[in-house]
């Protein structure tokens, strides 16, 4: 069979060339230069010495064919003035220049009048780069789409295009190909403007949502059995069983290879392979091996003599080359290496180191060809493909998940990742899957392992991953019983928000947004929402302030800085209430992180405090939500299939919190409600009946106050309780086609809840003389005017910290 050309060839692909060529109404060509008008705030500049442009896909451009702006050109000889509602290019028709070719963004941004010069570097707020292996702290990144001067450029010159047929050629950069973004301090404008000439991020898997497990070590078969045994009496659900190295041969004959690169399992370890991936899916689990391709295949491969068949070469002992530009090896390397393997239970791959940027042929890199091609090959084998491995540049997106590479295991590599994995929406890769405490190096320290997970759980993946040092357990029980326990809650709190991130999932794809975005999305004009690097946005409803620093030892708490916005923010796992419009230093023990939402904010949980390992759509939702305002969410659920363009492939449930009603006399059906669903679209998907669990964050409820639920109009039973600073109402058995509404019984409010106790618990925990805790809690809790107990405080001279934690209570609400 010709693999090259069959249409079940792994390497055929269904690339959408006919939406490749752009509209001719938005093109102004001369002999030598082509400016498409792609959207008002995005344009294609081209200079061809031949004459000659390019209309084929490229790994950054798909979608040419946008709809065309209203834009208009003025000539005054050769130059050309193009004007749209967002920006004026201006070119004087002959090869790029920096005298002869400008672009500027409306506005007034800056002072320079957001002027952009064909030659100045334009990489803007920067997107993301390849990898960090090695990394221990901040690395430079490559370019994203917004800026904060109003103009970012995108170079396409190199980039390899997409024949009719699926397979892909090299460009040697001699034309050149500019994607310009005008798009100003309208960043998520910008983002979506590329999305759309890109292609969108598909929707992951929803069990990929949850917890990976990966660590490089020589696990047995029954050792791996008895470790997943161990995390299910340890309470703490994986989705994810990743398969380092060791699962495959590495002992070879130095003269075959290195090892690294292996397709042959390892029977000594693992003797019956399908059996062990049988049991791992039986147990809620999806697999991925990883693959290091580089070295291709040796004669100990026991796949040797049918690659040697299928290639038509002699198996002489001779190595089979690993060659990505070789279109008949690709599809061999698919449909011999890895198709046994998948039949033993492989979901997906790991697609780790291979042969740097370079290939055999000029402009073709191997990670890109990696990429495109596994993904597609595994989308061929299940509804929503996934596969792991590095940014290959821009369009990646379309790949996920991103491997960030081998980090060193310190505080610097911690502090790098929000503003890492957040500055990578600015090129659209939202789904970085980052090494949760670090691969290899460093030092062990409980308190950095715990503030990783905590990160970790407010990432788009997260994957627990160590090196193959025998001490560099990320497994829980490796630490000690505080940092454990700590580590196991946020393990199980990543599953239980698996509905808030799946709802997000269809939101990058739907939307595109992507599930982490820097604060200045929101807030483009405050110079304080560029200044702070470990503070992010998650989802539609969260803020996350990482701490990303080791505790102060006077207090026994970290310490963060971040920027509160204008309004009123709360903390959900304290129930601490800030007012908004400026910056301060928040601090928290080992069990908590700022985790910050607004009033009207839904955040839809799993109700199991324990979900299982496979996330499937809950039985019983717990709903968090911050009183204060109206708030609207809409829980999006699915089998695991279906197209995004069809309504009717996804279930959807609204959710909203009204925050004012009538409480007229005997209206037992007053003040604030929820009010959930009924459910609309793909119903097969969800459960017939549910618990619906309402927990009302910081609320401000009588004693005396009454809850009560309705059911399609009908009272129904509801169970309230207090947790904690939360009010919990309860009803079980709602059907999903109904109307559930649930009132605490009164207007609900935000409670500051008790100074006192707070600020007693800071200066418990100080190690700081027992007379000093006295005084100054006694200053702290007076009636005096505030400002004069914070000017008392002062001149007590507490340690430095110590003095900020509770200056942070006092100026709270």
């Amino acid at each position: 069979m010709d693999l090259a050309n069959s249409a079940a060839s792994p390497t055929n692909a269904t690339v959408p060339s006919a939406t490749a060529v752009a509209d001719p109404n938005g093109i102004v060509q001369g002999e030598r230069y082509r400016v498409t008008v792609l959207t008002d705030g995005l344009l294609r500049l081209e200079y061809s010495p031949d004459g000659a442009f390019e209309d084929r896909p490229s790994s950054l451009a798909r979608h040419r064919r946008q709809p065309v702006p209203e834009f208009r050109v003025n000539k005054r000889g050769p130059v050309i003035e193009l004007t749209t509602q967002r920006l004026r290019l201006t070119y004087d028709g002959g090869p790029f220049t920096p005298a002869g070719l400008k672009v500027e963004v409306f506005g007034g941004l800056t002072a320079f009048n957001s002027v952009w010069r064909y030659g100045e570097p334009a990489y803007g707020l920067g997107g993301t780069r390849r990898t960090l292996d090695g990394a221990d702290g901040a690395l430079p990144l490559g370019p994203g789409v917004i800026s904060r001067d109003g103009v970012a450029v995108l170079d396409d010159s190199r980039s390899l295009v997409f024949e009719p047929d699926g397979w892909v050629q090299p460009r040697d950069g001699t034309r050149h190909d500019l994607y310009v973004f005008g798009y100003g301090h309208d960043y998520l404008s910008a983002l979506r403007a590329f999305y759309a000439l890109s292609g969108p991020v598909p929707v992951l898997p929803r069990w990929a949502l949850g917890n990976w497990w990966s660590r490089y070590y020589r696990y047995s078969a029954d050792s791996y059995r008895e470790l997943m045994r161990k995390f299910r009496r340890e309470a703490v659900p994986f989705s994810v069983a990743v398969l380092d190295m060791d699962w495959h041969v590495t002992d070879v004959d130095p003269a075959l290879g290195s090892g690294w690169t292996g397709y042959t399992w390892n029977r000594d370890l693992i003797p019956d392979p399908g059996g062990l991936l049988s049991w791992l899916h039986s147990h809620g689990l999806r697999v991925t091996l990883n693959v290091h391709p580089a070295d291709g295949i040796r004669s100990h491969e026991e796949a040797y003599p049918a690659m040697c068949a299928t290639l038509g070469r002699v198996p002489d002992g001779s190595p089979v080359a690993f060659d990505p530009t070789d279109r008949e090896f690709l599809n061999a390397y698919f449909e011999v290496l890895h198709r046994g393997l998948e039949a033993d239970g492989v979901d997906f791959w790991w697609i780790d180191w291979q042969s740097g940027t370079h290939s055999d042929v000029t402009g073709i890199d191997p990670l890109w060809l990696l990429n495109q091609f596994h993904y597609q090959d595994n989308a061929r084998h299940q509804e929503r493909a996934l596969i792991l491995s590095r940014y290959a540049g821009p369009g990646s997106h379309r790949y996920p998940a991103g491997f960030s590479g081998d980090t060193v295991i310190s505080w610097d590599s911690l502090a790098f990742q929000p503003f890492f994995m957040a500055s990578a929406s600015n090129i659209g890769f939202g789904w970085w899957s980052n090494d949760i405490g670090g691969h290899f190096h460093g030092v062990k320290d409980d308190e950095l392992a715990t503030r990783w997970v905590q990160l970790g759980c407010f990432s788009p993946i997260l994957r627990l991953h160590s090196s193959d040092n025998q001490f560099t357990d990320k497994a829980p029980w490796a630490f000690r019983p505080e940092a454990r326990e700590v580590q196991k809650r946020f393990l199980r709190l990543r599953h239980r928000l698996v509905p808030y991130l799946h709802t997000m999932n269809h939101r990058a794809a739907r939307h595109a947004t992507p599930l982490v975005l820097p604060l200045y999305y929101s807030w483009p004009e405050s110079k304080q929402a560029y200044r702070i690097e470990h503070q992010f946005l998650f989802g539609s409803q969260l803020m996350v302030a990482a701490i990303t620093s080791p505790a102060d030892p006077s207090t026994g708490l970290a310490s963060v800085r971040v920027w509160l916005p204008a309004g009123t923010w709360v903390d959900l796992f304290t129930g601490q209430i800030y007012d908004g419009e400026r910056m301060m230093d928040l601090h928290r023990g080992l069990d908590s992180l700022p985790v910050l939402a607004q009033p009207g904010a839904i955040i839809p949980l799993d109700g199991e405090s324990v979900p299982p390992n496979d996330p499937v759509n809950p039985v019983s939702l717990d709903v968090i939500v911050v009183p204060g305002a109206d708030g609207a969410f809409e829980l999006i659920e699915d089998c695991g299939s279906g197209d995004l363009s069809d309504p009717d492939s996804v279930a959807t449930t609204p959710i909203r919190y009204l925050q004012t009603g009538s409480c007229a006399d005997q209206d037992i059906y007053c003040g604030s409600r929820i009010v959930i669903g009924p459910a609309s679209g793909d119903m097969e998907c969800l459960p017939a009946f549910r618990s619906w669990t309402v927990s009302l964050a910081a609320a401000d409820i009588p004693a005396d106050a009454l809850a009560w639920a309705r059911i399609n109009g009908r009272a129904a039973a509801v169970n309230s309780e207090r947790a904690g600073h939360a009010l919990r109402l309860t009803v079980q058995e709602v059907p999903a086609t109904a109307r559930l509404e649930i009132g605490p019984g009164c207007m609900a409010g935000l409670t500051p809840g008790l100074a006192e106790t707070r600020l007693f618990s800071i200066l418990d925990r100080a190690q700081i003389e027992y007379d000093l805790k006295s005084e100054a809690y006694q200053v702290a809790t007076s009636d005096l005017p505030l400002h004069v107990r914070l000017a008392h405080l002062r001149v007590l001279d507490l340690p430095g910290r110590l003095a900020s934690a509770l200056d942070e209570i006092l100026l709270a609400r």
